[in-house]
């Protein structure tokens, strides 16, 4: 057989058999000693087995939290196409800018000083550690759950960009960002999140003993979207419309956005981006529980977006004669910002619900703010996160699966619910009036007449974003 190959390539050949049988040799026995200690461990010795399989378990809850803090941190991309597309080319740049400082700035803040008041102990806010994460204690890395924490934060910041935009200055939207990223933001956080009075169910405690039960938002439809929705309609209302936005008997002028095409590309961005939102806040992906839980969550946020779409579509549709584009993509917004808060809690048809509910009064929402209050918010971000966050944590309490009210849970699920997000909504709203009228009173909120006019991205930032 060998007769017709050479010397050399015959040793190569018999070199290589060598290796082949040692390598599997090597493999049977580890396979061996694998089995064998599995059998060791069903004949007594399990502490071994089950260690490894909740080491596994927990590999794979940290690996789902940091990938859906990726998904969450994509929104941010996703936040910034929306208030672009929704806003004139000639503050594009200043647009972008603002949504990278969001992060930016926001990360090293939050890090340094949110995390601690946020998580720390405490019953009104916890205690700040400097970005010393040795105080919180968990199963996951507590680097990774800084991360996933980090990414929310971000995106309560980035709400109230589009809502302010086209007349802000660039400096003073920096210093709004300082404030939410360690004050606004942790705090509220902490009554919620993070161990504070709102979830404090001890037998005791005030929501126990007037409610009988507990705060629940679990996602953030109040603690993020309401929270910076919130800060946005009184930041907008400060600062005043857009020079040309009313006329002089008070009449709401259109202002178009200049590309609609980026501003839906946004929000499907987004869309995607919170499949990493809602479903990552589990927290966990392994095991039969964690596993059908944000496979119910992936599946009721998808309903609620759908739903919400849909229905405002139609809403816009009847009521301005064609259907909108920018109000069906808000209401896609407004049926995810919807049931961020109840997601694990109700059922599929309770998730359309919500999301139709959320996206019909977004419709309406738009236009009170626009033409009754005279608030100018070029993105509707007030109504999309503001209104539809307090509206869909109010209806987890009516549609939530075991406390609901619709399902025989009583009025105390549902009392808990609007008591939380009136006392979240007017602490944002209170502090953002403060922090604004503050800056507005020392430094001025707005730009001159002649940038407004001309673009800030020039004045501001010495570029455009188109050439």
């Amino acid at each position: 057989m060998y007769k017709h190959i050479k010397p050399e390539k015959r040793r190569l050949w018999i070199i290589g058999v060598i290796l082949i049988s040692l390598f599997a040799v090597n493999t049977f026995a580890q396979d061996a000693a694998t089995v064998e200690t599995v059998v060791a461990d069903s004949n007594g010795n399990i502490s071994a087995s089950s260690s490894t399989l909740a080491d596994l378990a927990l590999s794979l809850d940290t690996v789902w939290m940091l990938l859906a803090a990726m998904l969450v941190f994509f929104m941010q991309p996703g936040f910034a196409l929306v208030e672009a597309g929704f806003t004139r080319i000639k503050n594009t740049s200043n647009i972008l800018m603002k949504n990278f400082c969001d992060f930016t700035l926001g990360s090293l803040l939050y890090w340094i000083l949110g995390f601690g008041i946020m998580f720390g102990a405490g019953s009104f806010m916890g205690t700040p550690h400097w970005g010393n994460l040795g105080f919180f204690e968990s199963e996951l890395p507590k680097e990774g759950f800084l991360i996933f924490q980090t990414v929310f934060c971000a995106t309560a910041a980035t709400i109230v960009s589009g809502a302010m935009a086209e007349r802000t200055k660039f400096s003073i939207y920096l210093a709004y960002t300082i404030f939410i990223s360690i004050i606004i933001y942790p705090i509220s956080g902490h009554w919620t999140w993070g161990g504070g009075w709102l979830m404090n169910d001890a037998a005791d405690s005030f929501m126990m003993e007037t409610f009988g039960t507990v705060f629940h938002d679990f996602a953030g439809s109040t603690v993020v979207h309401s929270v910076g929705g919130w800060i946005a309609l009184v930041g907008a209302a400060i600062i005043g419309p857009r020079i040309g936005k009313y006329s002089k008997d008070g009449k709401s002028k259109a202002i178009p956005g200049h590309n609609l095409t980026i501003a839906t590309l946004g929000v499907f961005i987004l869309w995607f981006g919170w499949f990493g939102f809602n479903p990552g806040s589990q927290l966990a992906a392994s095991g039969e529980e964690n596993r059908i839980a944000i496979s119910h969550v992936f599946l009721t946020t998808n309903l609620s977006a759908c739903a919400g779409g849909f229905m405002s579509l139609i809403v816009a549709w009847l009521k301005y004669g064609k259907p909108s584009l920018s109000l069906t993509c808000n209401g896609v917004l407004a049926g995810l910002v919807g049931i961020t808060a109840g997601c694990d809690l109700v059922s599929p048809l309770g998730a359309v619900l919500i999301g139709a509910i959320s996206g019909t009064v977004m419709v309406f929402a738009v236009e009170f703010i626009d033409q009754k209050l005279k608030i100018d918010d070029p993105v509707g971000a007030s109504s999309v996160h503001g209104v539809c966050g307090f509206l869909g944590t109010i209806l987890t309490g009516v549609f939530a699966l075991e406390e609901g009210c619709l399902y025989g849970g009583g009025f105390g699920f549902l009392g808990a619910q609007v008591f939380g997000a009136l006392v979240v909504g007017i602490w944002a709203a209170g502090m953002g009036y403060i922090i604004f009228k503050c800056l507005d009173l020392i430094f001025g909120l707005r730009v001159s007449a002649r940038v407004e006019e001309e673009g800030l991205d020039i004045y501001e930032h010495g570029e455009t974003a188109y050439n």
